[in-house]
């Protein structure tokens, strides 16, 4: 059975939908977490709905302050043994129309940052011998997608970086492992027009959408004793939409 008892959990991107259900998960397997996000609003109905989590504001564009972000958390948290990447952005937008500033904004939060605080978390998780790493990029880091060049590279980046991490650092009892969720149940996908949702719903073979809840049973399985020897991998939950 998993167990996070004793373990000290950051969770970035906490107020989304996904982050929602990645605190909801480690809380209920007797983690002590930490979820940070941009918006206060968000994050105080998160720690409204559950009164044991940690809650932090940080925006992760502000680079220079991620170090001292890290040393923080670890304060507070009493350590840290897991970081969860999922904070994110999508600025969509054809090639040919795409601003700079589109393309470096989502650059700058989804694979820079993620490094950032892939790089300063295992500074600390190297003192205690043991680190877990989960990040959680996309299926279109794999497959591409219409108007997002931008978020695409971003997620396949951080594949990639994954990689190396998990190489650099498997001697150390720290693994790195990333989640690639294709099309889940947010927000975002309930806005969309029928139509569409009719059309990806076609291109999974499952029929159906995910949840957040199938994305951070993934993920808390990674960050598990019971996954302790496996690194550098990516998982797929995306109703088999896409097969590696």
């Amino acid at each position: 059975m998993i167990d996070f008892k004793n373990k000290n959990i950051l969770i970035t991107g906490a107020s989304g939908g996904i982050g929602n259900e990645l605190v909801k998960k480690y809380l209920s397997l007797g983690g002590n977490v930490l979820g940070s996000g941009t918006n206060t609003e968000k994050l105080d109905l998160l720690k409204k709905k559950y009164p044991t989590v940690k809650v932090k504001k940080f925006d992760m564009s502000e680079h220079s302050r991620i170090e001292e972000f890290i040393e923080n958390v670890t304060l507070e948290l009493g350590g840290l043994d897991i970081l969860i990447n999922n904070a994110g952005k999508n600025i969509d937008n054809l090639s040919l129309r795409m601003k700079d500033d589109e393309w470096k904004q989502v650059i700058d939060i989804n694979l820079t940052s993620t490094f950032l605080l892939s790089k300063y978390a295992i500074k600390k998780m190297l003192k205690n011998k043991f680190g877990r790493v989960v990040n959680i990029t996309s299926v279109v880091g794999h497959t591409g997608n219409l108007g997002q060049s931008n978020y695409a590279a971003s997620k396949a980046g951080i594949i990639g970086m994954s990689k190396s991490l998990a190489i650099e650092y498997a001697k150390k009892n720290i693994t790195i492992n990333c989640v690639s969720p294709g099309f889940i149940v947010s927000d975002m996908t309930m806005n969309i027009a029928e139509k569409v949702k009719l059309y990806l719903t076609s291109r999974i073979p499952m029929g159906k959408l995910g949840t957040g809840e199938d994305v951070s049973n993934c993920v808390a399985f990674l960050s598990s004793d019971q996954a302790s020897y496996i690194t550098g991998e990516t998982i797929h939950v995306n109703g088999g939409m896409y097969m590696a």
